[in-house]
């Protein structure tokens, strides 16, 4: 079969980029080369620096197309800036050269660029949204593919500065960011009603979607799969110091919900805390949870690591006894998969999208959001039993190779395609992938 690809950013891997957008389309182009399909990576050239065409693995190319503005991002800060008339255009150009059989698009930007490239060309287009467009009663905007705001977090320390208490925009730069939020949820929903199909990452995506007015029988869960040859309980470990760790990897100092993790620290004797990501130290990006965690006499006890490449990341997770996912990771849940691979069992959030890898009692454990007091009671309860955490340990990492294994994840990508071109593809004779929102399988 013969796939395009199209990303809304280059999907050359970057060096800090462990979890990030380009290198998790990156890793299915590669899974579906194994397979044995063509594949062709579409993508901006936002930079003068990036090659035209290039071989990223066997059976894969990438081209970079105009369409991209260099160094440019919206505010929002999951969204980049790419030209859609301009990458439009100049995809459809190319497929009307070489004609794909299906194009799979990432990203609802890149997204409507390949609805308008097909347009005419009796091309199948396959979607999938790396987070939805969504505000909450307040008018601010968080991406819907993240968990919402547990209750208590973000709470203000007494004496704390303005500045550091509130993150939110000024009125005027809110109202603008809600109108563009309004037309970003108006144009996801056009897009996912007008696609061939629709790929929802997770269960909570599809259950969005549906929501949304898009008809569940064009909407298929594929979640993010993991590298689990990178990621694996074999191989070098950061170093220790003798106590149980807690991990939480975040996407920047800005990201809410770490103070319930502080506060459960404070009910978790002898237990330490690394919050990889974001700044190091408990400098003046660190302040409100440095001062939290002085507060509540824990101080001592937490590291802020700071930025952890994407070489160190797999020591890092083998090193903990425990992953503590929520609001402040990755909207995708990719560094919770990556700590299952390597063996670290995982504690998250029942509304966070990693609700469809964890088993409850099993991999790990859910717990309800914003409730410090629950959390610190089953980590105790975790670690009063060294056998149990040896033993979601081994189940943890069952689950990410068996479910979320990049090559499983590319055949349930290709049985998507396969739907889409029933006549020149027939659907192959394969029992039904397993749901993603399946609780009792490991």
């Amino acid at each position: 079969m013969r796939i395009a690809l199209v990303a809304s950013q280059s999907s050359s891997p970057r060096q800090r980029d462990a979890a990030g957008q380009s290198q998790r389309v990156t890793s299915l182009a590669e899974a579906l080369g194994r397979l044995g399909h063509q594949v062709t990576l579409y993508a901006p050239n936002g930079s003068p620096a990036l090659p035209a065409k290039a071989t990223l693995a066997p059976g894969v190319t990438i081209e970079h197309l105009p369409g991209g503005r260099a160094g440019s991002r919206r505010s929002s800060g999951d969204e980049p800036a790419l030209d859609i008339p301009a990458f439009s255009d100049h995809l459809a150009r190319r497929w009307r050269q070489d004609p794909p059989d299906v194009a799979h698009a990432h990203f609802w930007t890149s997204g409507l660029a390949a609805l308008a490239g097909a347009r005419g060309l009796n091309l199948p287009v396959v979607q999938t949204f790396q987070s939805l467009g969504a505000l909450h009663s307040d008018g601010s905007y968080r991406p819907a593919g993240t968990s919402r705001p547990g209750r208590g977090s973000g709470a203000a320390r007494p004496g704390a500065s303005p500045a550091h208490t509130s993150r939110r925009p000024g009125a005027a730069g809110r109202q603008q960011d809600t109108g563009h939020q309004l037309a970003r949820i108006r144009l996801e929903v056009c897009l996912a009603r007008n696609a061939n199909a629709v790929l929802a990452t997770s269960s909570e995506q599809m259950t969005k979607l549906a929501g949304l007015g898009v008809p569940r029988a064009s909407i298929r869960v594929v979640p993010w799969g993991v590298d689990t040859g990178r990621f694996a309980p074999e191989g070098p470990v950061a170093k220790r110091n003798g106590h149980p760790r807690l991990l939480a990897v975040r996407q920047s100092a800005d990201e809410p919900g770490l103070d319930t993790v502080i506060r459960a620290l404070a009910e978790i004797p002898d237990a330490e805390l690394l919050i990889a990501g974001g700044p190091s130290g408990s400098g003046p990006a660190n302040q409100d949870l440095a001062g939290l965690a002085r507060d509540l006499g824990v101080a001592n006890r937490i590291t802020f690591t700071g930025d952890v490449s994407r070489t160190h990341l797999p020591a890092l997770l083998r090193s903990a006894d425990l992953l503590l996912s929520g609001e402040w990771e990755d909207p995708s849940g990719t560094v919770a998969l990556q700590a299952m691979a390597c063996g670290t069992p995982v504690a998250a959030s029942v509304d966070g999208v990693v609700g469809d890898a964890v088993i409850d009692g099993t991999t790990g454990f859910l717990v309800p959001p914003g409730q410090p007091s629950v959390l610190a009671r089953r980590i105790r309860h975790l670690f009063a039993s060294p056998m149990q955490l040896d033993a979601f340990s081994v189940a943890a990492v069952d689950r990410a190779r068996s479910r979320y294994s990049w090559d499983r994840i590319g055949r349930e990508t290709v049985q998507a395609y396969e739907r889409c071109l029933p006549h020149q593809f027939p659907v192959t004779d394969e029992p039904e992938p397993e749901d993603a929102d399946s609780s009792q399988e490991g």
